[in-house]
């Protein structure tokens, strides 16, 4: 492992300082709020002469992620960041985005949609594009935020994959909290990211190509045939990244993150930031004899369905924390997808459903002490309420 620099980073910073160092060909941004000092921090970078990047100042998300799109199109490597109603603006385009099998990079700052306007942190944003074809990474923490966005760009880029990229950070929680992060040096993720090698770009005149054309039913369909095809290469590029970023960096970024899970007899599965909160109680717990654990997720899309499966099979009693609501009456997005997943096993773990988060409402440890002592007694029940809302009032 080459030696590496140690700064005290926000989440929003840690975003930022990756961003420098892949120093991206275009980044085009609009101001929203937890996600604007991002852009500050990569835009400093620009003003202070160490990135050599075309930062486009546009009037709005949606053309953000336009000029992404062109941009892209045109051969350049490409990121961007947003949050909440910039990322609902802009869905249109990010359907294209990954339609076009476009490498883009946007970092997410998980915020609560509108109404009522709210500023702070769920994942309402990004769980309304969770079937946009976009690749979804979360991160726990400052740190995961800095490793994922490096390691986003190799993952889009790769060959078998060309898809974009969303990296997600829980607002105001990771983006404007301090935390210590190891930075690479330079020179290391300049070669671990390695030049830009754009397919069938729009700027090679020798060999002109059309992109977004008009496409009826005659082909539609098999390109999005094509889309879901080169999702089934995510996981094993990720792993093979993964292994080499390992060697440069000490850290190994998996798919799934199990925590004290072998042995587990209850279980929670949460993304983001919240993992740390859970990991916490988990350790309060084995002491005093309870044989709990934590299944962190960090990439929702593609889902990995056999990893999830082995890692809960064994327990007794599963709850999924969701800081969404999908208004399904038949639990949150993270909740349905592992419920789903977990169907065709015998002997299924019993499972609930947390909401919680709505909105940036607290998620105390007293809560999650709540969630394992539930679980206790769903693991031994046949009948009991299956989604259920955390530390919401009564009434």
């Amino acid at each position: 492992m080459k030696k590496m620099k140690t700064k005290a980073l926000t989440g929003a910073d840690a975003a930022g300082t990756a961003m420098k160092q892949i120093d991206p060909d275009v980044v085009a941004a609009y101001p929203i709020t937890p996600q604007t000092p991002v852009m500050h921090k990569f835009a400093k970078f620009i003003a202070d002469g160490e990135v050599h990047t075309e930062l486009i100042k546009v009037e709005s998300e949606h053309s953000a992620m336009s000029a992404s799109v062109g941009a892209a199109s045109a051969g350049a490597r490409v990121m961007t960041a947003t949050a909440a109603n910039g990322l609902a603006l802009m869905v249109e385009i990010v359907y294209i985005a990954a339609s076009l099998r476009l490498p883009i990079v946007m970092n997410v700052v998980n915020r609560a949609l509108s109404a009522p306007i709210n500023i702070h942190c769920d994942h309402s944003d990004s769980m309304l594009c969770r079937d946009s074809g976009w690749i979804q990474l979360y991160s726990e923490n400052q740190q995961e935020v800095y490793d994922n966005t490096l390691l986003a760009v190799r993952l889009a880029e790769n060959s078998k994959v060309k898809l974009p990229v969303m990296v997600c950070q829980d607002g105001f929680i990771t983006s404007h909290e301090v935390m210590r992060v190891d930075l690479l040096e330079d020179k290391k993720v300049k070669d671990f990211i390695g030049k830009h090698k754009p397919d069938y770009p729009l700027l090679d005149t020798d060999n002109p190509v059309t992109y977004g054309p008009l496409d009826l039913f005659d082909y539609y369909f098999e390109h999005k045939r094509q889309q879901s095809e080169a999702l089934t290469h995510v996981f094993e590029t990720f792993n093979n990244l993964s292994k080499e970023y390992e060697k440069i960096s000490g850290r190994k970024l998996n798919l799934i993150e199990p925590y004290k899970l072998k042995d587990a007899e209850l279980a929670i599965i949460c993304l983001n930031s919240s993992a740390g909160s859970v990991k916490f109680v988990v350790d309060q717990l084995r002491e005093w004899g309870v044989k709990a654990g934590l299944l962190k997720i960090r990439m929702f899309r593609p889902f990995p369905k056999k990893l999830v499966v082995d890692a809960l099979k064994h327990v007794k009693a599963f709850a999924v924390l969701d800081r969404s609501e999908s208004f399904s009456l038949q639990g949150g997005p993270l909740f349905t997808e592992i419920r789903s997943t977990m169907y065709e096993i015998e002997n299924k773990p019993k499972s609930v459903n947390y909401i919680y988060g709505l909105g940036g409402r607290e998620l105390k440890l007293d809560h999650i002490r709540q969630v394992f002592e539930d679980l206790g007694k769903v693991a031994e029940s046949n009948k009991f309420k299956i989604v259920r809302f955390l530390g919401v009032r009564n009434g």
